[in-house]
């Protein structure tokens, strides 16, 4: 009569002591515990496939429980009977596991991204991947590429237009597409879903205004204004477009009346902002400082920054562009508006300063989660710190103290 095997129990395994040799420990069904002489306790599982003996790792304990070690026996047995060798559906099931990490989204993305590196300017390529990393790899990484589906994608593109920033949603889409046809083209997918997504974003406002983005060149560009010898005001007008990025327009209708400097702030009026809503732009100790030195000049008047004709009227946007020329900078490389894309690329990408912060201090529409628009005092406190850091990276810039590469965001 064969001896009855008792089922094993924690205590049991838990006595069990290393020895010279290894120690089996039998539990039944064919799952056993081998007590190797270094003290380690793992699974083991013997059964027979086509007439041959065959041997199945479970695992160690106590990271496999003895009640999971018996659910995996169960589970192979049930594989035996119906006719297939759970060696081999481990191995099939292993590569699959493989082959999807090798071909999920982050993957096949960072390979076009080496692949294509070096047909980008450094600051261009490494914006492409903070783009990804940022903004698709947390949602669709792990993904296999070949399985993403249009809705996925659109979920994604859904995320980054509800902030408000609807350029870069349609840029991201545009991003995501070359990422999958580099996929089709290496055999790892069929089609590009974002081609199925024509229409699904609301279009883009189309815009050619140029303008400086990189570190090396905005640090260039202020020392140029900071050594103007045109006139003090539109030097002045220059700086402070730099600090303030606001439309040129609204800087250059700028009245004393409008400006704090006790409380540190510029508060515009709604009828001279393109939403027709009221804006705070909080000063910056450089913002203080440059307009202080003004006010002797031009605070008599209304305007901060008068025309050079009429003190009556505010200086003409001619005057900016006709100074960015004298200074060599053409109509392909900047303009007034610049300013805005200038701090809202660095600060973003850069500074990593949150968007919602920049977007409300360009005065774009942002609307909280039940569609009403924010008001102009919308993470005032935040804006404040933002304005200060901002006043202080251009300073570090001209210096050459902080001219940073565009690089990712760590997290």
């Amino acid at each position: 009569m064969p001896k009855r095997i008792v089922p094993l129990s924690d205590p049991k395994i838990k006595k069990a002591k290393p020895q010279q040799k290894q120690v089996t420990l039998f539990d039944g069904g064919g799952l056993f515990l081998l007590v190797t002489p270094t003290g380690g306790k793992l699974w083991r599982f013997k059964y027979r496939f086509a007439n041959k003996p065959k041997l199945l790792s479970f695992g160690s304990y106590p990271e496999i429980s003895i009640a999971a070690a018996r659910r995996k026996r169960e589970e192979a047995r049930t594989l035996v009977a119906n006719g297939s060798d759970p060696g081999e559906v481990r191995k099939a099931q292993k590569a699959a596991g493989i082959a999807a990490t090798e071909n999920s989204f982050e993957v096949v993305a960072r390979e076009w991204h080496e692949k294509f590196y070096d047909r980008w300017t450094p600051g261009h390529a490494a914006t492409l991947m903070k783009r990804l990393e940022r903004e698709v790899f947390p949602w669709l990484g792990t993904r296999p590429i070949g399985e993403v589906r249009a809705p996925e994608l659109l979920s994604v593109l859904r995320r980054v237009e509800s902030r408000g920033t609807l350029d870069t949603a349609h840029r991201i889409k545009i991003l995501a597409g070359q990422v999958f046809r580099y996929a089709i083209a290496t055999g790892r997918a069929e089609r590009d879903p974002s081609a199925d997504l024509k229409g699904a974003l609301p279009p883009k406002r189309q815009t050619h205004l140029a303008a400086v983005t990189e570190p090396k060149e905005a640090a260039a560009l202020l020392r140029a204004i900071d050594g103007y010898n045109g006139s003090f005001i539109v030097k002045c007008a220059l700086q402070l477009g730099a600090l303030f990025f606001v439309r040129p327009g609204e800087l250059r209708h700028a009245e004393w009346s409008e400006m704090d400097l006790d409380a540190g702030v510029w508060a515009i009026p709604g009828p001279k902002m393109k939403m027709k809503q009221p804006h705070i732009v909080p000063l910056s100790r450089q913002a203080k400082e440059i307009l202080k030195s003004l006010k002797p000049l031009t605070g008599s008047g209304r305007y901060v920054f008068p025309s050079h004709r009429s003190t009556l009227r505010a200086m003409s946007n001619n005057a900016i562009l006709a100074a960015l020329r004298r200074m060599g900078y053409t109509k392909d490389e900047m303009t007034g508006h610049g300013f805005r894309a200038m701090a809202r690329t660095i600060l973003d990408e850069i500074l990593h300063v949150r968007v919602e912060y920049i977007e409300h201090q360009l005065a774009h529409t942002v609307r909280d989660p039940n569609g009403r628009a924010y008001n102009r005092t919308a993470h005032l406190e935040e804006r404040k710190k933002m304005m200060q850091q901002w006043g202080d990276y251009l300073d570090g810039l001209k210096t050459g103290a902080k001219v940073l590469p565009f690089t990712k965001k760590a997290g």
